[in-house]
Formats: structure tokens, C-alpha cells, sequence
């Protein structure tokens, strides 16, 4: 017998196939939230610093994706108006998923 074969005896065994696979499906349902709405004050003020934003501005974002509240700060690489979105560090978020939006001050 070669040494590959005799490792191969010796790997793991999942007794119970596909268990943890369902285990992390049921997790991620169970974190599951449903999006929330926002005041009129908190819609003015959003819309306010949506119309300023710009490429290549730093903010920090909240805002409800995939079931999931997620709050992410980084880098404007794209706003388009029209359509309704903006892209941050490549991640493509429509404004009506946004909570919040605060600018990051650059200068120290």
C-alpha cells in the first residue's frame, strides 16, 4: 500500500453529510431582518448629503442589503442620479436601501 493510500484512509468522515451546510443556511435566516422605514426629517437630511456626494468622497453608510442591515464605510467610486445608485468601493447600493449617510472628515 502506498503512503497516499494509507492517508487516504485516514481523512475525515462526515457521518452526517451536508449538515453543516444546513446548520449555516439556518443561521443566516435566523439573522434575517426586514428593512425599516426612516422620518421625513431623516429622508431631508439624507437626500441633503446624497446631492453633495461626489466620486471619490469618503463616507460611512448604513443601509439594508440582502435581508441584512450592514453599515460599511469607505470611497465613492460612482453617483447616478437617474438610475437611482451609488457605488462604494464597488459595492452598488440604490438610494432607497440607504438609512444614513455620514461624511468622513480627510483632514487630521
Amino acid at each position: 500500500m502506498t503512503r497516499e493510500q494509507r492517508a487516504k484512509q485516514f481523512m475525515p468522515f462526515d457521518a452526517m453529510k451536508g449538515l453543516q451546510e444546513a446548520l449555516r443556511d439556518r443561521e443566516e435566516r435566523h439573522a434575517r431582518v426586514e428593512r425599516h422605514g426612516i422620518s421625513e426629517e431623516e429622508q431631508e437630511a439624507l437626500s441633503n448629503v446624497l446631492n453633495r456626494l461626489s466620486k471619490g468622497d469618503k463616507i460611512r453608510i448604513s443601509y439594508y442589503c440582502r435581508f441584512h442591515d450592514v453599515e460599511k464605510a469607505g470611497t465613492v467610486t460612482a453617483v447616478n442620479y437617474a438610475y437611482r445608485f451609488l457605488k462604494v468601493d464597488e459595492e452598488k447600493i440604490v438610494f432607497d436601501d440607504v438609512y444614513g449617510i455620514t461624511m468622513i472628515d480627510t483632514l487630521i
